[in-house]
């Protein structure tokens, strides 16, 4: 496939790339090299091959979802300004 030069004007504009009217035969070239490659790529038998995100097979290490108080509400509410049985403290704003 091969891209002109009033189509690589186009693709720059959609890009928001500055080109040179000198620079459009290059860029022409350059993208048309591209999708020859892309062509090229399709070609390739992948028929039993499984996707992959890397190259090395790996498992996320997971932890049990269990719900606990944290066990640092002392050190938390160390830090607040104001806390009362155990809970922080605000003033009221409704009157």
């Amino acid at each position: 496939m091969s891209i002109s030069e009033s189509e690589a004007k186009k693709v720059a504009k959609l890009a928001r790339i500055a080109v040179a009217d000198a620079d459009l035969p290059r860029l022409a070239q350059s993208l048309s090299g591209i999708l020859s490659f892309m062509e090229q790529l399709n070609e390739v038998d992948v028929t039993g091959v499984e996707p992959m995100t890397g190259v090395e097979p790996m498992r996320l290490k997971r932890r049990a979802d269990v719900v606990t108080d944290g066990k640092m509400q002392a050190r938390i509410l160390k830090n607040a300004p104001d806390a009362r049985e155990g809970f922080f403290a605000v003033p009221k704003v409704v009157e």
